[in-house]
Parts: structure tokens; C-alpha cells; sequence
């Protein structure tokens, strides 16, 4: 059996749990360390059984709070190399430390040198403690106890949880999506990505769990209170899935073959969760059945109900 666990989902936060019985992966950390635990605990997922963290991209809303929850659990974060180094200066910005500095201190152990948690040791903090961090001027606020990279179109593994991360279209420095593969189950992921180019389309066939942005409406967002130029970040190439553009993929070049559609990163300001159904029925309306493509929709300021096949 898989599950999946949407915590969050939109501009100001997002994350996400997949697991099977035996792996546990954390799915972006756009939640502060405390409310991701809180989510966590709400859904019933126990955060100290998480394996790894598992980044799309470095904005703040998929990152807010990865260094300290993943100091705090012990486990490795996996990104890709450009995302790291973009993550790196995102939270060092008045750091001197380049790049090619942080690898030497990798290298030497002194950024990752300390080793995981023990699982007793992990289990014997409380959840309310998990986040407190010392106060300590000193500490490196990039510290991880592991980092792991990964290449858009290589499959790898965590645990028995094979990855597919695949190149998306977003004004980030090498953004990604996801495909997740156990026990017979295939979760697929796509948000933040401006249009649906064909390798993602490929990727996200024969998924049985599909997670798609369907992030503004296009109308609201141009009559919005948007600044012009956000505006046009949002509908470019490089921005967000439209209602629109997420019901076109659906109608044209989706395969039909999910259980579960479930729509995501909705807009608070440029949407309404109607309008985002709608859309997505409309779409569908020759393939809805009674076992396959039920739509939910993922929200901001609460998990979604858990996901199991």
C-alpha cells in the first residue's frame, strides 16, 4: 500500500507526505519546522519516521522551513545541485561564503560531518521540543546532517520508493517535478510550472495519484490586485498552471488513468476553489467515473485527507 498526505498547499506554504509501510518521504517543507509537525500530527504521520526531505525548488514557499526541521529529525535533503546552490544563497545572503567555500567544508565534514539521530534518541524528544533551536548567532542557518543531490530525468530510490523528478518550467534555478513509484502505486506530481511542456506529460502517465496546479483564473488574476508585472510572471511561460491550462491537459493530453485528481497551489487572491473544479469537470466530463478521476482539492490551511492504494 502507498499513501500520500497533501499538508499544504499554495503560495504561502507547501508540503506534502508519500509513503509506504517501510519508507516515509517528505515532499517539499514550505511550512514553518512547528506547523509542518502540527500538520503532520493532525494527519496522523508520526514526523520522526520521515526518511528523507525531497525538494522541487528553492522558493520560499517549498523551503521555509527544510534546514531546521531536517536538523531536527536527523535526515538527509535531497535537491538538485543548482537548487542547493540557489538555496544556499537564499539563506545566506549577507554570507561571504561561495559556493566553491561551502563544498571544501563539506568535503572537510564541517558543514555535514555530524551523523544522523539515533531512532531512540529521536524518539525520546517530544514533538512540542522538535523546533526549538538554540540560540547560537554562530550556527550556520544553511546546516543540514545530509545533503543529496539528483539529476532531472534519473530515477533514483529512497528506501523502496523509486523517484522520477523531471524537468518543469518555472522561474527557478532547475525546478523539477515528481513521479513516485511503490508497492504497485504510481503518486505524480506537477505544480509550479508555467505550461505543460511533453516531457512532463510523458512522465505523468499511468499515475494512479495525480497532483496538478490549477493555480489562478485568468480573469481574476488580470483583474486582481496584483501588481502588472507579478501579474505577468504568473501567466508567463515560466509561471503557474491556469484553471484553463490545467483543464487543456487534462482534455487533451492526460491519459485518464488516475484514481484521484487532485487539484493544487490555488491561488488565494486569483481563484476560487469552484472555479478550479469546474474547470477540471469540464475536462473530464467523458472520463468521470464511479473509480477513477474523483477530483479533491488541496488546500492552505489544511491537510488533506490521506490517500491510500
Amino acid at each position: 500500500m502507498m499513501r500520500m498526505t497533501v499538508l499544504a498547499s499554495g503560495s504561502k506554504g507547501n508540503s506534502t507526505v508519500v509513503a509506504t509501510s517501510r519508507t516515509r518521504i517528505l515532499v517539499d517543507a514550505g511550512l514553518s519546522c512547528r506547523e509542518i509537525l502540527k500538520r503532520m500530527h493532525i494527519a496522523g504521520e508520526d514526523p520522526r519516521s520521515l526518511d528523507a526531505i525531497l525538494i522541487t525548488h528553492e522558493h520560499q514557499d517549498h523551503v521555509q522551513g527544510v534546514a531546521l526541521l531536517a536538523r531536527k529529525l536527523g535526515i538527509p535533503v535531497y535537491f538538485t545541485e543548482m537548487t542547493h546552490r540557489a538555496w544556499l544563497r537564499w539563506m545566506r545572503p549577507r554570507k561571504r561564503m561561495t559556493y566553491a567555500d561551502w563544498l571544501r567544508r563539506r568535503q572537510q565534514g564541517a558543514v555535514e560531518g555530524k551523523p544522523n539521530l539515533p531512532l531512540a534518541d529521536r524518539a525520546a524528544e517530544s514533538d512540542a521540543g522538535l523546533c526549538e533551536d538554540p540560540t547560537d548567532e554562530e550556527r550556520d542557518p544553511a546546516e543540514l546532517p545530509s545533503v543529496a543531490y539528483f539529476e532531472a530525468g534519473k530515477r533514483f530510490a529512497v528506501g523502496d520508493i523509486d523517484v522520477e523528478p523531471f524537468t518543469i518550467p518555472h522561474d527557478a534555478a532547475d525546478p523539477v517535478g515528481f513521479v513516485f513509484e511503490g508497492d504497485g502505486v504510481r503518486i505524480g506530481f506537477a505544480t509550479d510550472l508555467g505550461y505543460m511542456p511533453a516531457n512532463a506529460r510523458q512522465a505523468l502517465r499511468r499515475c494512479d495519484v495525480l497532483l496538478l496546479e490549477s493555480n489562478h483564473d485568468t480573469e481574476m488574476l488580470r483583474d486582481g490586485p496584483y501588481p502588472w508585472s507579478v501579474k505577468q510572471r504568473v501567466m508567463s511561460r515560466v509561471g503557474h498552471l491556469s484553471n484553463e491550462a490545467a483543464g487543456e491537459f487534462l482534455e487533451r493530453n492526460y491519459d485518464g488513468q488516475a484514481t484521484y485528481v487532485i487539484l493544487a497551489h490555488l491561488s488565494e487572491s486569483n481563484n476560487l476553489p469552484a472555479l478550479a473544479r469546474v474547470a477540471a469537470e469540464r475536462a473530464l466530463c467523458d472520463r468521470m467515473s464511479l473509480l477513477a478521476n474523483k477530483i479533491l482539492l488541496a488546500e492552505q490551511g489544511q491537510p488533506l485527507e490521506t490517500i491510500a492504494l
